[in-house]
């Protein structure tokens, strides 16, 4: 079976050592978590932060060691493992420490949590899991039916840096009830690349219109307020 995991005419793969390097090489660039903060669609962080951050200006938060970051690191593996499991059509391939580099757009990053090949028709695709602490029917509603805006963002960035032909993302919302009791709901989302390139283009010229802007000419970019 073809290894995704290598060099193609749409991407350079890094292999990295160990996160610490890999945390070295994604400073450098736009990874797919950032794409949704650089167009203003991360309701967590802001566009201005995140130039500061990777310019050095001020140093980025550590949140690895927080309990849900801790978790959603923890159940990858597993949650990666279990897609294998229930969908055995497709080939899922996973290497620690890597980053794709787009060779059209150098500064444009993607470390995805797994690469597929659809077994039945040879195309290439992309996995992606998240965990969720449903808090408030707000947030399961930003999952109804749909991929909350800064993961689809995300997905789309990956889309650009591998050419591939589709996404899946495993979603696993977990709702605590005060009484100790715990509901785990999985979904899966599957986006085919012919069915969103008008999205696809929105995000490559936003892109590159805000890092040539205000990285390449180090400029202070103006807050977009996130969407909350």
């Amino acid at each position: 079976m073809e290894t995704l995991y290598q060099d193609t005419e749409q991407y350079i793969c890094h292999k990295y050592k160990n996160r610490d390097e890999w945390k070295e090489k994604r400073i450098q660039g736009i990874g797919g978590s950032d794409a949704s903060t650089l167009v203003g669609l991360n309701p967590w962080k802001d566009n201005n932060t995140l130039w500061k951050e990777k310019k050095g200006v001020i140093e980025a938060v550590d949140i690895s060691d927080r309990p849900y970051i801790q978790y959603g690191i923890e159940a990858e593996d597993l949650l990666r493992k279990l897609f294998a499991l229930d969908f055995p059509y497709y080939d899922v391939q996973y290497i620690d420490n890597v980053t794709l580099q787009s060779k059209e757009i150098p500064w444009l990053l993607y470390s995805p949590d797994g690469l597929l090949i659809d077994k039945r028709t040879s195309m290439k695709g992309i996995f992606e899991c998240k965990t969720t602490n449903i808090l408030q029917s707000m947030q399961k509603e930003k999952w109804n039916n749909r991929i909350p805006d800064n993961y689809y963002v995300q997905v789309l960035h990956g889309l650009l840096v591998t050419g591939f032909d589709f996404v899946i993302l495993k979603a696993q919302l977990k709702t605590e009830y005060k009484d100790g009791n715990i509901t785990l709901v999985t979904k899966h989302y599957i986006i085919y690349r012919d069915g969103v390139l008008e999205d696809l283009e929105w995000l490559k010229q936003k892109e590159i219109e805000q890092y040539e802007t205000y990285y390449i000419k180090n400029i202070e970019p103006p807050t977009i307020l996130p969407m909350l």
